[in-house]
C-alpha cells in the first residue's frame, strides 16, 4: 500500500469521523470514576458512535471483540474491556476510532481516575506534550522521521520511555495506512511530508522501560518492568502551513 494523498472532499469526511472522537473524549472523561467498569465505558462508547451514524472501527478489526481499547496502568495498547472495575489513583488510555462515509478517524487519550500520582500525572502530560513536539515537523516539506524524532527526544529528556514495538499510521479509507509512524528516532530522513498526507500520530510512552510484551489474550501490551505507560494520539492532516488536527 502506498501512502495516499486525500482530496478536501475525503479531509471533510475524516473531520465528521474525528469529531465525533472529539465529543465521545468529552463524555468518557465524565464517566471516568471509581468503580465503573472498562466494559461499561465500551458501551457507553459504542452507543454514542453509533449513534452518530457512524461503525466503531475497532469492532472486529482483525477479531478484536471491542469496540474501543481500555488499557490500564500498566497496560500500553489493546486493553480489552472487561469487568475490572476501575481503583482510585488508576490512570487509563483509551483509543477510539469511527467509520463513516468511507473513513476513519482515531485518536487516544489518557485520564487519571480519581486523585493520581505526581508522578503519574506528569506522565500524562509529557505524553500528550511529546506530540505537540512531533507535530511542529508535520507540514509539508519536512520528513516524516523528523517527527518521531522529536517525540523521543522530548520524552527522554522529562526522563520516560518511548515504546518501540508499537507505531503510528497513516489512515484514510482504511484503518492503517502506510506510512508507519516511529515515536523515536530513525535512520535517515523517511519519506517527505507532502499537502494532503494524513496521519494517525500515537506517542505512547512509559515511566520506566520501553520493552513490553503481549497478554495470553493476545491484545493486550503491558510493560515488562510493570511500570504505568500513557497513550496520545490524534489524527493529523499535512496542509501548506500548520497540521489540521481533525480529532480536536
Amino acid at each position: 500500500m502506498a501512502i495516499t494523498i486525500k482530496s478536501e472532499e475525503h479531509i471533510e469526511k475524516m473531520r465528521v469521523a474525528g469529531q465525533i472522537l472529539k465529543r465521545l473524549d468529552e463524555i468518557l472523561r465524565r464517566e471516568i470514576k471509581p468503580g465503573i467498569t472498562t466494559a461499561h465505558l465500551d458501551k457507553i462508547a459504542e452507543e454514542y458512535i453509533r449513534s452518530q451514524g457512524a461503525e466503531p472501527s475497532f469492532k472486529g478489526y482483525s477479531g478484536y471483540p471491542a469496540s474501543i481499547c481500555t488499557s490500564v496502568n500498566d497496560e500500553v495498547v489493546h486493553g480489552i474491556p472487561s469487568n475490572r472495575k476501575l481503583k482510585e489513583g488508576d490512570i487509563i488510555s483509551i483509543d477510539m476510532g469511527s467509520y463513516i462515509g468511507g473513513f476513519h478517524g482515531d485518536c487516544a487519550r489518557t485520564y487519571g481516575v480519581g486523585e493520581i500520582s505526581e508522578n503519574d500525572q506528569k506522565l500524562i502530560e509529557v505524553t500528550k506534550q511529546s506530540f505537540f513536539e512531533g507535530i511542529k515537523f508535520a507540514k509539508a516539506g519536512c520528513h516524516l522521521h523528523e517527527i518521531g524524532a522529536a517525540i523521543q527526544k522530548y520524552v527522554e529528556e522529562n526522563g520516560f520511555g518511548v515504546v518501540r514495538d508499537y507505531v503510528g499510521h497513516g489512515i484514510g479509507r482504511h484503518m492503517h495506512e502506510d506510512p508507519a509512524i516511529p515515536n523515536y528516532r530513525q535512520i535517515g530522513r523517511g519519506p517527505k511530508l507532502l499537502k494532503g498526507m494524513v496521519l494517525a500520530i500515537e506517542p505512547m510512552v512509559t515511566a520506566g522501560t520501553y520493552d513490553v510484551k503481549v497478554l495470553d489474550d493476545g491484545w493486550t501490551a503491558v510493560t515488562l518492568d510493570g511500570k504505568n505507560a500513557a497513550h496520545y494520539e490524534n489524527t493529523v492532516v499535512i496542509t501548506d502551513g500548520e497540521p489540521m488536527i481533525l480529532t480536536l
